[in-house]
This record gives structure tokens, C-alpha cells and sequence, in this order.
């Protein structure tokens, strides 16, 4: 099911224009702008492009090379930016994550945890099971 999900985030076009103007990237473009060359991150679904702003980030570069080609939203917020940085920010935007992108990576994230979550309460009941069963051929002796 995750396979034909992903293969729906990187088919079609990367970088497509839509009627109001709006340039989607697919997920699968973005995650290749992590180099000094060309450096894209993600924030709340907006494409940042943000190599020319390497060297001025007062944070440091590095703070943005390790979000590169991937969703800095998280750090983004965690930081507490103030209202001159998100406009500086603004400025960078140079598109959208795609919405069938967005979709998918949704979609991944909750198939992972229910995954997750189903072997996280299958061990421990089947060592409660093996347990009571030991328990109980035991104290019946």
C-alpha cells in the first residue's frame, strides 16, 4: 500500500503551475535542493528557498543545512522567530508542496504508526499470555 502511495508523490511533473499562479513541488524534487548550490526547505507546506540566505542566517548556516530538502516547520517554530524574520522569510517563498504530495506523506505517516502501534501492544500481550499461561501450569501442580 506505502509503495503505490509513494509512487503517486513522484510521478507527473515537479515544479508545475496552477491557474492561480501557484508553483507545487512534488516532495521528491525538493529533497534534491540539499546542497549549497540550491538549498529548498519546507515550512508549514511553503517552498523556501534559502541558499542566498546561508551565510546571513543568524543561527548559523549549518541550522539550515540540516533542515535542507526536507520540513524545517517543527524547527521553524521551536526557534520562537519573530514577526521581522517570517517576513524576511516570506520573501523566499518560491512555491508550494503539492498537494497529492502532502497527501501522501500523510497518508505514510499514519500507516507507519498504526504499525507502530499494533507491535507495540502485540509483544507485551503475547508475554502476558505466555505469563499467565506459565503461571497457571505451575500453581495448578
Amino acid at each position: 500500500k506505502e509503495k503505490n502511495m509513494t509512487s503517486i508523490s513522484v510521478s507527473g511533473c515537479d515544479g508545475c503551475d496552477t491557474s492561480e499562479g501557484v508553483k507545487y513541488y512534488r516532495l521528491a524534487e525538493i529533497e534534491k535542493q540539499n546542497s549549497f548550490k540550491s538549498t529548498w526547505i519546507i515550512i508549514h507546506n511553503k517552498v523556501y528557498d534559502v541558499t542566498k540566505f546561508l551565510e546571513e542566517h543568524p543561527g548559523g548556516e549549518e541550522v539550515l543545512r540540516e533542515q535542507a530538502g526536507g520540513n524545517a516547520t517543527e524547527s521553524f517554530e521551536d526557534v520562537g522567530h519573530s514577526t521581522d524574520a517570517r517576513e524576511m522569510a516570506s520573501s523566499m517563498v518560491i512555491g508550494e508542496v503539492h498537494p497529492v504530495s502532502v497527501c501522501v506523506s500523510v497518508c505514510v505517516s499514519v500507516s507507519v504508526c498504526v504499525s507502530v502501534w499494533w507491535s507495540n501492544m502485540l509483544v507485551p500481550a503475547l508475554v502476558a499470555v505466555i505469563v499467565t499461561v506459565i503461571y497457571n501450569m505451575y500453581s495448578s501442580e
